[in-house]
């Protein structure tokens, strides 16, 4: 069950959400997505009693994104247009927590995890976490609204240089950048973050929640416009030749035939 892949533990004002597929890198299929949108709900139901969450991930990564093998392959019975519409939804709900959310990055921070943790509120790396948007070599485009997001922070350059050729950002350049706040030692990682966690809790929660307000003022309309952007272009992706044949080169393990329609 997903359940076992995904836990949110809450000891007094912090939260503690945990990727826990760690044989797969914790990579997220829709069951692992249905258990974090019920978990962010969760935290949103229970208001201002929790005052900041930690995002990490059991094993080697925080999330490699989406499993490889689940792309295109849904076990939500649901057109593609509702899929994109439930993904976009769930997620949202980061901007309705009273809590910041602190991504503890490690690992692997790959595609949609990738842009999740970019529509937290902080970022701290480990040593040696790589980050990548691969999606155009699986044949689709990022669409969690991410892009939006790296745009702020690094400009259409980088951006371009990441989403089309799917290069790795490492935790230095990642810094450089502004995408982590902090680079700490791999041991350190869970700890700072937990720390960083407790002192924003001890801070007024007004005066906390109306800072985050400000902040995300001047982002999450861009974020959103750019995912209505992306769910209508993968839906039409998803319903395309190039597409279509995409997966069956995957499946006959031969080099794609694109023919740009």
């Amino acid at each position: 069950m997903a359940g076992d892949r995904l836990h949110l533990e809450i000891d007094g004002p912090v939260a503690v959400l945990t990727n826990d597929n760690p044989d797969r890198h914790n990579a997220f299929d829709d069951d692992m997505d249905q258990a974090l949108f019920e978990a962010l709900e969760e935290l949103r139901r229970r208001g201002p009693e929790v005052r900041a969450v930690v995002w990490r991930g059991e094993g080697k990564s925080f999330s490699s994104g989406r499993d490889v093998a689940s792309i295109g392959n849904h076990t939500v019975d649901l057109p593609h247009t509702e899929l994109m519409r439930r993904g976009h939804r769930g997620i949202q709900q980061l901007w309705e927590l009273d809590a910041p959310v602190i991504v503890a990055c490690k690992g692997w921070v790959m595609g949609g995890s990738f842009q999740r943790a970019l529509l937290c509120d902080l970022r701290v790396a480990a040593e040696g976490t790589r980050f990548r948007l691969p999606e155009l070599t699986h044949g689709v485009i990022p669409d969690t609204g991410g892009v939006a997001v790296l745009h702020h922070m690094c400009g259409p350059g980088v951006v371009s240089d990441l989403v089309l050729t799917g290069r790795v950002m490492d935790a230095d350049e990642a810094l450089r950048h502004g995408v982590v706040s902090r680079v700490v030692a791999p041991d350190d990682l869970d700890g700072v973050c937990l720390d960083m966690a407790h002192q924003i809790a001890k801070a007024p929660l007004l005066t906390v929640r109306l800072a985050r307000d400000v902040i995300r003022h001047l982002t999450v309309p861009d974020v959103k416009s750019s995912m209505a952007d992306e769910a209508v272009y993968q839906t039409m992706i998803n319903r395309s030749d190039d597409f279509a044949e995409f997966r069956a080169a995957h499946a006959e393990d031969r080099e794609p035939r694109y023919q740009g329609s």
